[in-house]
């Protein structure tokens, strides 16, 4: 649906693909013409590339947006775009390749002179005794990762060698499932880290620029929850230094289009580079927020061959914004919630942004991420933005499928986070402390009735 609203600001018709179980979806209602590809399973439609790349030329498209799951970080799709004759709203197939491949990415960083955290040698590993070998010369803790993919999938924390034993297999398995790749990599795990990541637009005569941070600390199981631009503690001389990282980042292989660049800052001030998404963001709207600039429509232009309509020293960031995840899944087991929608309400008001697929009477599937809408808010400064968040949760209102609007409340409450003292660990520690659910049930009937 955000791709909808940017291409018909263009003037760009579109075609909208989807399976049996997103019929009824509201993408398929907006879109100008829509088409089926095939069954909910994933393998079988949204990631099946040529039924993809065929509906689209059968439509007459000029062009397909991927977005920011299934197979937006996909080398081969990129390159049957290519060989179709269809612009592909992205990077190129080799970098696509070449920065999802964290081995290799991160040598080239290294060369580059950007920082990397020490990681596994060579190009990844497939076998639990190679990752034994390599975690024993790292040192624990270390991180599990898909080298082959991203947004949590495929990652593991393991602070002994019998968690290795445990974990390994584990992260592998949902490696192979999400990205067709048993690949994985290890790097040393820092802890109390934030994860602070830099937005980038590249055009295709070489002009990188950045648009400033987001702060994506607040996650579960390295899958974000919430997100906001501002980062509350960098200075503008290390906003200027990680940005002239990212910028080297994406210089050093030719990058262009849309793309994050990520990395761990300690509470020292060290950062250090973990890897690019070579993708639109789910939270690209707190950037938006924060420069005015349309990340969608920039990167529909840049595709078309436009070169970059801004340069470096044009961004400015404005006051704060924050955007909250708003998931279908149970607050006190968090597993996902599907079931059918009713009283569906979004909250409004001056800085108050919502984006959501969810209408009454709409039935949210059990084949899919569980992510259901996106609250972004803006304000003049983070404590208003902050209490502008609050106010809006308070207000929405998803009766039919229970969500995390509780969590969302509870965090924003919290002092740590309200002092801007987080770290990538803040939800397991706020968790662990926290009362027990059959204690805290009738506030959090409280919170959502308010």
């Amino acid at each position: 649906m955000r791709i909808i609203r940017a291409c018909r600001e263009l003037g760009i018709p579109t075609v909208a693909v989807y399976s049996t179980a997103d019929k009824a979806a509201m993408h398929v209602r907006m879109a100008d013409e829509s088409v089926c590809i095939g069954p909910p399973a994933a393998q079988d439609s949204y990631l099946n590339i040529p039924a993809v790349v065929s509906a689209a030329i059968a439509y007459g498209a000029d062009a397909v947006h991927p977005g920011y799951g299934f197979l937006s970080e996909n080398g081969d799709f990129a390159e049957a775009c290519h060989r179709s004759g269809l612009h592909f709203v992205g990077p190129r197939a080799r970098h696509i390749r070449l920065m999802g491949d964290k081995p290799r990415a991160l040598r080239i960083m290294k060369r580059a002179g950007v920082p990397v955290l020490p990681g596994s040698e060579g190009n990844g590993v497939t076998e639990l005794r190679e990752a034994q070998a390599q975690a024993k010369a790292l040192g624990y803790p270390v991180l599990i990762k898909a080298a082959a993919g991203g947004g949590g999938k495929g990652m593991r924390i393991v602070r002994s060698a019998e968690e290795l034993t445990r974990m390994f297999p584990l992260a592998r398995a949902e490696s192979e499932a999400a990205f067709g790749s048993r690949k994985m990599y290890l790097e040393k795990f820092l802890e109390r880290a934030r994860h602070v990541e830099f937005q980038i637009l590249a055009d295709n005569r070489r002009n990188v620029i950045h648009l400033g941070e987001r702060d994506c600390s607040i996650q579960r199981r390295h899958q974000k929850v919430l997100e906001e631009a501002p980062c509350p503690v960098l200075t503008p001389r290390l906003r200027e230094k990680m940005g002239k990282a990212a910028v080297r980042a994406a210089e050093v292989v030719g990058y262009s289009n849309v793309g994050t660049v990520e990395f761990l800052l300690t509470p020292e001030g060290e950062f250090y580079f973990i890897e690019m998404n070579t993708r639109i963001q789910v939270e690209h709207g707190v950037t938006e927020m924060v420069t005015g600039v349309d990340l969608v429509k920039e990167s529909l232009l840049l595709a078309m061959g436009e070169p970059l309509r801004i340069r470096q020293r044009q961004v400015r960031l404005s006051g704060s914004a924050i955007e909250c995840r708003i998931y279908a899944e149970d607050p006190d087991l968090h597993l996902p919630s599907p079931g059918v929608v009713s009283n569906h309400h979004s909250p409004g008001g001056l800085g108050v942004r919502v984006e959501t697929a969810l209408y009454d009477g709409y039935r949210v599937p059990v084949h899919y991420d569980p992510l259901v809408a996106k609250l972004i808010v803006h304000a003049e400064h983070r404590e208003l933005a902050i209490a502008r968040c609050k106010a809006a949760l308070r207000e929405y209102l998803i009766d039919g499928i229970k969500t995390n609007i509780p969590l969302h409340l509870k965090i924003l409450e919290d002092p740590d986070f309200r002092s801007g003292h987080v770290a990538t660990d803040f939800l397991a520690r706020y968790e662990s402390r926290a009362e027990p659910a059959a204690e805290r049930a009738p506030r959090r009937q409280h919170a959502r009735a308010s």
